[in-house]
């Protein structure tokens, strides 16, 4: 079951309400904790427990006067607590709570992001095994190389994902970091149990050392990961958008019923998602940048930070959210035209089978220097003329003399390219290796590194 999209999800974390919640989270567990080792009492903790709660509206007047937005905070909390709201961040500095709920913010943000890419994965993997002998031309620098399937190429982004997966695990470890420390990370007027005891019941691991705030190299951390993962979209969205132009027009973005792809010609069937996707990826590497220029603050905290965090811990987990959905929608109704792929391959004559003819005179014993030259100059003639490789190679007397036509007949078929896909297949997904050919090949090697 593919897990389905949700906007308002990521959107509800980023909310003012949930901000605050998550603030309150923080002191009232201090306040627990506090209450527990009998710093205050526990008839004062039940209080505040009954009564904390907040108004934005209110903290948003309440700011205009203090400039400060924890302390608007805190006095909203203390109107409905009343006196025993005194014993509410006892100890405590502004970035124990902003720090410490942070964490809890972009650890939520990464879970919903983990699930998208888990919903990545399982399309990339149907498309994989639903094309997993789907010919077509591979291409490096633009130009026709060797055969290829379009389900290697799924294969390849899956396993590109699940890096990305595993990525953005280690990325949501790295931030889960609280602190109660607080002015300058000294323990002054709290005690390290405290910490210990918040972080844990918030399912959070305490910095081992901190400043006024948690250090932000673990912030850049997780801001570069979600750029990796943007640019790995990226990646794939141009190769969408090659594949749809028309002059090659082996798989296509679907187009809708009623969808219209220019004001101007009717005739327009558009890229649109791709290149969206490939613009936003410009994005999300910005706000990676932006956590990098966070991590140099001053001494033992200055406030820099704050402002870039307001914007890029909401700005690039939405968009980021959007982006995986975006890509998981497009690939899940991805057209693909097996028939123009093997047309686009036959394009060339039979050309892509030039490795196969060097391989076959070199093992026939010509040198590779000879070999090579023979091959290339019936090559560039096909390029020019137009005619079937294969067809000049026997008219070619010195390749003749060393090849018979059923020499050529093994060495102009396109299954010489896939023997080995099912053995690629079982290393990305795993299984049983349907591949007994390079199993025996490894066998061999063993047998030969005991003699």
């Amino acid at each position: 079951m593919i897990p389905r999209y949700s906007r308002e999800e990521m959107a509800s974390i980023w909310r003012p309400e949930n901000i605050y919640q998550k603030w309150l989270d923080v002191e009232l567990v201090v306040c627990e904790a506090l209450a527990n080792t009998g710093k205050i009492p526990m008839e004062s903790f039940q209080i505040i427990s009954d009564r904390a709660r907040f108004n934005v509206a209110r903290i948003e007047e309440i700011e205009k006067t203090t400039k400060h937005d924890v302390i608007a905070f805190l006095t909203s909390v203390a109107e409905n607590v009343g006196e025993d709201s005194r014993f509410i961040h006892m100890g405590l500095t502004s970035s124990d709570v902003l720090d410490t709920s942070y964490a809890l913010l972009l650890r939520d943000a990464a879970e919903i992001l983990i699930r998208d890419i888990e919903r990545v994965l399982i399309i990339l993997r149907e498309k994989a095994f639903a094309h997993k002998n789907t010919l077509m031309i591979g291409r490096s620098h633009g130009i026709h190389a060797e055969p290829i399937t379009f389900g290697l190429k799924m294969a390849l982004w899956y396993q590109e994902m699940e890096r990305n997966h595993e990525r953005l695990t280690r990325a949501k470890e790295m931030i889960s970091y609280g602190k109660i420390a607080g002015a300058v990370g000294t323990f002054s007027f709290i005690d390290p149990m405290i910490e210990e005891y918040v972080c844990g019941r918030l399912g959070l691991k305490p910095a081992p050392v901190s400043t006024q705030i948690v250090q932000r190299d673990r912030h850049a951390e997780f801001f570069s990961t979600l750029a990796i993962i943007g640019s790995s979209i990226e990646k794939f969205a141009t190769e969408i958008r090659h594949l749809q132009r028309s002059e090659v027009r082996e798989a296509e973005e679907f187009f809708a019923p009623g969808q219209k792809g220019s004001s101007a010609m009717p005739h327009k069937r558009n890229p649109v998602l791709s290149e969206n996707l490939t613009g936003l990826a410009r994005l999300m590497r910005s706000y990676a940048i932006a956590a990098f220029e966070n991590v140099s603050l001053w001494h033992e905290r200055d406030i820099s930070h704050s402002s870039v965090e307001r914007v890029i811990g909401p700005d690039a987990t939405i968009l980021l959210d959007f982006m995986l959905n975006r890509f998981a929608g497009m690939m899940e109704n991805l057209t693909v035209y097996p028939e123009r792929m093997m047309a686009n391959l036959n394009m060339t004559k039979g050309l892509v089978f030039s490795q196969m003819v060097l391989l076959k005179l070199i093992e026939k014993g010509i040198t590779r220097e000879n070999a090579y030259a023979i091959v290339q100059r019936n090559a560039m003639e096909s390029w020019q003329e137009g005619i079937e490789f294969k067809n000049l190679l026997l008219d070619d007397g010195e390749v003749m003399s060393f090849l018979k036509p059923e020499d050529l007949d093994e060495t102009f078929n396109v299954e010489n390219f896939l023997k080995h896909v099912s053995y690629i297949f079982v290393r990305v997904f795993g299984g049983d290796d349907e591949d007994t050919t390079v199993g025996s090949f490894i066998d061999s090697l063993d047998d030969l590194s005991r003699l």
